[in-house]
């Protein structure tokens, strides 16, 4: 326990140093959310990979899909690294950078204000991404509490606080800097603890090795040792790739990166990186919640499936490994947290108190309203984690849906095709809300909908409908002119 906490004390006080050495270097508002668009490869790329995987994905997702679906789950990881990482590089970084830094916009809603110039647009999409952002910064919270309960035996509400005070501390002292600049340790400590934590489970005698753990899984149901896994779960599998792989091209806060990368250069050398870190530790995290049956003698435990990957590690792993395994978790929920939070405060204090109240507003003014929010923000999403209202939870469960659903047509038509209209992304942003919203509370009811139709189905289908419907009704609606389409995309080659 001693080593658990002297691990985890080295790590504050890198996060510490950290914050206090990057707030000389937050000056303006574009410092803050952006880095002055100067971050280089491996800090865009591991902001990306850390911000993608959190806590949620450590010991809900793995640990739970791991149990009821076997190996298949892997499948996952394999495609958040090929779709989710590399494909979405490929496709967005470089037009994500050349557009919001041609229209000098810093978040989601501002780009659907120049991009579609429509002001109510970006009113709507910064509600959006406030009322889900913040119910999903109480779920990463919650899941690194409960891996926190299991390590040092005390209430998971306490580790929620500390994690919230130390998130809160190094983004308001450094914003994106200081963002960036943590990210870029937490990768390093990630790729480090998972390729340990593969090794020591897969070689404890519960496992025995990686055919022979296999083989022991099969004998409880042949299914969970098959690549192809069951089929009652294939609906369930593709739904999941999509939603956690295409889904991050909508995600304001993943797309967000793009945003401050520094040239081409740094786009194409953080695409490779990307994309194997995200290989390594989403494949790595999957694989190994496949043997979670074999540590906890093929039952649940009492506190749920987020309790899954916590006691394998506890179980499986030594002293001083657990405590770097804990710093790991830490890191990929902090920089998930930072990530949301820095998000979140922008849409109202850019896009709604700036863009829309008080338009005049001077740069300190604003750089005063983000901290405050950020502050806030952190609190109202500790208080929604320690709470859990019945209506939140839903809201947790649906979030990374209806985020996806609303703004990936819009988002990425928008910077890739000269075609899109306002009255397309309008459409996109409806679709996915009039497809997320009513199953959303018919499944709050429960005993409404069919099984198959869970929250990561309805966010899939969220996703294509709109993806479907915003091109379509672009085609059949009025076109921006020569003039707005030169701003947007530059201008045409001789």
């Amino acid at each position: 326990m001693i080593t658990q906490y002297v691990i985890l004390g080295i790590y504050i006080l890198i996060l510490i140093s950290i914050a206090i050495y990057s707030i000389r270097k937050t000056k303006t508002t574009d410092d803050f959310m952006l880095g002055g668009r100067k971050i280089g490869a491996w800090m865009s790329a591991f902001a990306y990979g850390t911000t993608y995987f959190s806590a949620v994905m450590f010991v809900g997702y793995a640990g739970k899909f791991g149990w009821i679906m076997g190996v298949s789950a892997t499948w996952i990881g394999i495609a958040n690294a090929l779709v989710g990482t590399m494909l979405a590089w490929k496709l967005l970084a470089k037009p994500t950078r050349s557009v919001t830094q041609r229209l000098d916009t810093a978040t989601m809603p501002d780009f659907f204000l120049k991009r579609y110039q429509s002001k109510g647009l970006k009113i709507v999409s910064a509600v959006i991404i406030f009322v889900f952002l913040v119910p999903y910064c109480a779920s990463v919270y919650k899941g690194l509490g409960y891996f926190f309960e299991s390590v040092f035996h005390i209430p998971f509400e306490y580790c929620m606080i500390g994690m919230a005070v130390f998130t809160a501390l190094y983004l308001l002292m450094g914003g994106y800097i200081a963002t960036a600049m943590t990210d870029f340790v937490q990768g390093l400590i990630m790729i480090v603890g998972v390729v340990l934590m593969f090794v020591f489970i897969v070689v404890n005698p519960a496992v025995g090795g990686i055919a022979q753990g296999l083989a022991k899984v099969g004998e409880i149901n042949p299914a969970l040792s098959s690549a192809g896994g069951s089929p009652d779960m294939v609906v369930l599998l593709i739904s999941l790739i999509i939603l956690t792989s295409l889904g991050t091209w909508g995600l304001p806060q993943m797309v967000h990166k793009f945003y401050a990368i520094k040239d081409q250069k740094a786009i194409r050398r953080g695409t490779v990186i990307s994309t194997l870190f995200a290989l390594l530790v989403g494949g790595a995290a999957y694989f190994v919640g496949t043997y979670g049956r074999l540590f906890l003698g093929n039952e649940v435990p009492e506190a749920g499936f987020d309790a899954i990957m916590p006691e394998m590690m506890t179980t499986a792993l030594p002293p001083v490994l657990l405590g770097l395994i804990l710093v790991l978790i830490l890191a990929a929920s902090m920089s998930t947290l930072s990530s949301l939070v820095l998000v979140s405060s922008s849409s109202i204090s850019l896009d709604l108190i700036k863009g829309v109240i008080k338009p005049k507003m001077k740069d300190k003014a604003v750089m005063v309203w983000m901290r405050s929010l950020c502050a806030v923000f952190v609190a109202v999403s500790l208080v929604i984690a320690l709470f859990q209202p019945a209506a939140i939870v839903t809201l947790m469960s649906y979030s990374w849906g209806a985020l996806s659903g609303c703004f990936l047509a819009p988002f990425l038509l928008g910077v890739k095709w000269k075609g899109m209209t306002k009255a397309g992304a309008w459409s996109g942003v409806i679709t996915g809300l009039a497809v997320v919203l009513p199953l959303m509370i018919l499944g709050a009811i429960g005993g409404v909908l069919p099984g198959w139709l869970s929250p990561p189905a309805i966010g899939a289908i969220a996703m294509i409908l709109s993806l479907i419907v915003t091109p379509v009704v672009s085609k059949a609606s009025r076109k921006f002119d020569d003039k707005h389409v030169a701003y947007v995309f530059g201008e045409p080659k001789a």
